[in-house]
């Protein structure tokens, strides 16, 4: 079984194959205990796991109702907070990661976990004790016969055939440029920027609302037929709904928007030359059609110059670094002797590099700031789904190459020697 768990999305399924079964959110609600707050696991009506996680001497006062999976996630509860499970590539709550992987065994997959060894993919920087907490959850918990962990900077080139690259990875929570070379991450050239995914959306939200465009979650509107033919809407008064799942509702509904109309200006953005360029037309799911002109290259523009973002007020103040600035520093980090190999095999990847004209535009600029006569190459999948599932895909390759097989970290092994050799196991 391979699984990729990212800040936005969880991709679960069998090693061999083409793209994951199972792709759902990484996020979980919670719902605080009330009085009456039952304890154990149970099954929602939709289908998705409920956990209530009683902790030693809170058990009664304290138990965690907690709500996984894509319909545990999106259904609307009273007084529900939407929480990350990861954030920066590090797990956040070990009761919604566990929780998860249960979700993964018994409702996505519908597999026994002791008859299938299990790679996960992790962040370039995880922690010793957040990498030796998971080894064990897996074990103790679930029983499963073997485990490895691998880099997704090493998966993501090995998903286009290339043991050295740097990898440029645009996700939700940011994004983070590894080289990887035979294999192995160079832990000194790793370098994370704030501008991903998440950022950018932000941006197209203020952009809406400086157009006063308010955009309407689904679940707080119902339409209705119209005497006269159509439909019309009508809002629906939803009481203890938190501000977190709101913002989570809106949040999908604006990056939806940002995907459908942004792309990237071939050449460097100069908003007050852009200021009439035609608009094009996104209809909100309540039936709101607003036109994005000029913003919708200013907001990808901002992963290039993120000074361009400052009108809309998002970010928490200090300099960002550019996408080509972060490589040329991730570049500085590691031995001369490699980094002309690195500018020739840069892979672009990650959920938020999917921009029309984005690949050609770093190379482009990749190229003028380079040593001269340097060979750079930016190289992508040509399929959105190979792109968004990359490291995924990485992992399903090596999952099924014979020479991988002895690199496993068995069940009898963490019985002999702890959670600590995966650090010699899988380093």
């Amino acid at each position: 079984m391979v699984v990729d768990f990212g800040a936005d999305t969880v991709k679960a399924g069998y090693g061999g194959e083409d793209s994951p079964k199972a792709v759902f959110p990484s996020c979980f609600g919670e719902v605080e205990p009330r009085a009456g707050g039952g304890k154990g696991a149970s099954k929602s009506k939709d289908g998705d796991t409920e956990m209530a996680e009683a902790n030693g001497a809170a058990a009664g006062a304290g138990g965690r109702v907690l709500h996984v999976g894509e319909a545990g996630v999106n259904y609307r509860r009273d007084h529900m907070e939407i929480k990350p499970t990861v954030a920066d590539g590090v797990v956040q709550d070990w009761d919604a990661f566990e929780g998860i992987w249960s979700h993964i065994f018994t409702d996505k997959l519908k597999i026994d976990p002791e008859e299938y060894p299990v790679l996960l993919a992790e962040a370039p920087v995880n922690p010793k004790e957040a990498r030796e907490k998971t080894v064990e959850i897996l074990f103790e918990k679930f029983n499963v016969p073997a485990v490895f962990l691998a880099k997704s900077a090493t998966l993501s080139a090995f998903s286009i055939g290339r043991p050295s690259a740097l990898v440029v990875d645009v996700g939700h929570d940011g994004t983070v440029t590894s080289a990887v070379h035979d294999g192995y991450v160079l832990q000194k050239s790793v370098r994370r920027g704030q501008v991903g995914g998440r950022f950018l959306s932000e941006c197209m939200l203020k952009s809406l609302e400086a157009q006063k465009v308010k955009v309407t979650p689904r679940y707080a509107f119902e339409k209705v037929e119209a005497k006269g033919g159509g439909w019309d809407v009508q809002p629906v008064k939803v009481p203890h709904t938190s501000d977190s799942y709101r913002a989570r509702m809106v949040h999908d509904i604006v990056a939806d928007c940002k995907e459908a109309t942004c792309r990237t200006s071939e050449t460097p953005f100069d908003e007050a030359a852009n200021a009439n360029i035609p608009a094009v037309t996104y209809e909100l799911p309540d039936g709101q059609e607003v036109q994005i002109g000029a913003d919708r290259f200013k907001v990808p523009e901002g992963l290039f110059r993120p000074p361009v973002l400052e009108s809309y007020g998002v970010g928490g103040g200090g300099e960002l670094p550019s996408i080509t600035s972060q490589i040329l520093d991730s570049l500085s980090g590691v031995d001369v002797d490699v980094r002309k190999e690195l500018l020739g095999s840069i892979v672009l990847t990650g959920g938020s590099s999917m921009f029309p004209n984005l690949r050609e535009r770093l190379e482009r600029e990749l190229l003028e700031q380079a040593p001269a006569n340097a060979k750079v190459k930016v190289i992508t999948s040509l399929s959105s789904v190979e792109r968004r599932f990359s490291t995924w895909i990485g992992g399903s390759i090596l999952s099924s190459l014979g020479s991988f097989q002895q690199m496993w970290m068995s069940k009898q092994e963490f019985e002999e020697h702890g959670a600590q050799l995966i650090h010699r196991k899988a380093p």
